[in-house]
């Protein structure tokens, strides 16, 4: 059955992606055509094509490699300064086909040259009252800021509706109260295997904590919180600890020793440090309930954490890399591919330890997490990305208004085609990235503990 349940949730992780993609798409695709854009294809994935239909002007379909989607609105690369599409309007026949190309020096020069032709050679003279690059500036920024939007709109709505009922598994804190005694002490590196009778037994167990004890104070420290509980234990290396902790309303004490043994000392830091081991974990608070204005709240700090993650994303990915050829171990707040969170997914469905309720909130919150970082990722202000084409709205807007304040003509339309070797090199570097995380998810993968 644990076969099963891991391949049920990776196929409903899938799907949901799929759906999101799908989702995201329509958000360009719906005010692009209320706008009077052309738009003939909808797609999702990439590579050859699985099935389409046309209805209409438009081309709807699937393509093999469910790793993306897109749609194609007509016009998004307008004629440079000099005519060039690569031609000028006027050196084409009454079709619309092109008659005469210039030829072009210089490697950029020619990949946005050979960028317009393709754009250039499917758009007729009917076609020319429809293109993108003549939308108010406006226009632009409703129409690519759609489909980012929408993954924001979807996560909001998960996380919402969790929130609401189930509460923010991430927002509870440690209590003074014992969850889990540790039966014996293992080295940090094999945590996850069982005891054996050659594990030497642990200082909780020794002393007969059990889980449900709550501690109220260390060798004669008062406790407050369980942090301050956590600093006292490693501090006390292999000494005598004292234990004084209430049960069923019975305040008791007990003695044992300390053990010092490697572990991490936060969640953030890897690196392995010798300190005192007691072998307990607490208790945590029930999760936190919250409606509209708390999620808000909740995913304001997602943003301000989102944008610190995708300014260390390349160094992130490079850790991972290394990872991958043996250099380093991978760290488990590392990125992952959608291969990575299919695996998580799985995992999560199959865990023996989750109770069927708590699976389906985890696989909600990765999908909505997933949807978050999608859409915040296609902000970005860099082409071949939503945000790169928002960002030359708003530029057109502001050189316009600008030449308008101070009387000067109208300085037209901005070329977006001008970055596109600026899109190339960041389509490439995604691509890399991509792989190294997809190939790292397979080999080195991360799991769930």
């Amino acid at each position: 059955m644990t076969a099963v349940y891991y391949t049920l949730g990776v196929l409903f992780f899938v799907f949901a992606i799929l759906a999101s993609i799908g989702l995201h798409e329509l958000g360009h695709m719906i005010p692009a055509k209320k706008f009077g854009g052309k738009v003939t294809q909808y797609f999702i994935g990439f590579g050859p094509t699985v099935w389409s239909k046309k209805k209409g002007e438009t081309e709807y379909g699937v393509k093999a490699i469910p790793l993306g989607g897109y749609v194609k609105i007509v016009g998004m690369l307008p004629p440079g300064k000099d005519g060039d599409k690569r031609t000028h309007e006027a050196e084409m026949d009454d079709e619309g086909n092109i008659l005469v190309r210039k030829s072009n020096t210089g490697l950029f020069t020619q990949l946005i040259s050979d960028a317009r032709a393709a754009e250039w050679e499917t758009i007729s003279k009917a076609d020319h009252d429809r293109l993108f690059y003549k939308m108010a500036w406006w226009k632009k920024v409703v129409v690519m800021a759609g489909g980012p939007t929408v993954n924001i709109l979807i996560a909001f709505a998960i996380f919402g509706s969790l929130y609401a009922t189930y509460g923010n598994i991430a927002d509870t804190h440690a209590t003074r109260t014992v969850g889990v005694v540790s039966e014996c002490v293992l080295p940090a590196t094999e945590a996850n295997r069982d005891c054996t009778a050659a594990d030497p037994k642990a200082p909780a167990a020794a002393a007969g904590l059990k889980p449900g004890d709550k501690l109220l104070a260390l060798n004669g420290t008062e406790l407050t919180s369980w942090e301050q509980a956590q600093k006292l234990i490693r501090g006390n290396d292999n000494g005598e600890l004292v234990i004084t902790y209430e049960r069923d309303g019975v305040i008791s004490t007990a003695t044992t020793n300390t053990t010092v043994t490697a572990r991490r000392t936060s969640e953030t830091d890897e690196t392995l440090r010798e300190v005192g081991f007691l072998g307990v974990a607490p208790t945590l608070t029930d999760p936190k309930v919250g409606g509209p204005l708390y999620t808000l709240d909740q995913m304001g700090t997602m943003t301000v954490d989102t944008v610190k993650a995708l300014g260390q994303l390349p160094v992130k990915v490079f850790d991972v890399a290394q990872a991958l050829v043996g250099l380093e171990e991978r760290a488990e707040d590392s990125p992952v591919s959608i291969v990575g969170g299919g695996r998580i997914a799985g995992e999560v469905s199959s865990h023996e330890g989750f109770p069927v309720k708590e699976k389906l909130v985890i696989l909600l919150m990765l999908i909505a997490a997933f949807n978050f970082f999608i859409g915040m990722f296609n902000f970005v202000p860099l082409l071949p990305l939503d945000g790169g084409h928002i960002a030359g709205a708003l530029y057109e807007a502001a050189r316009r208004g600008a030449s308008r304040l101070l009387g000067r003509p109208d300085p037209g339309h901005v070329d977006v085609a001008k970055m596109l070797p600026v899109a190339y090199v960041v389509a490439i570097s995604l691509a890399v990235m991509g792989l190294i995380l997809i190939v790292a998810d397979l080999v080195i993968p991360v799991h769930v503990t």
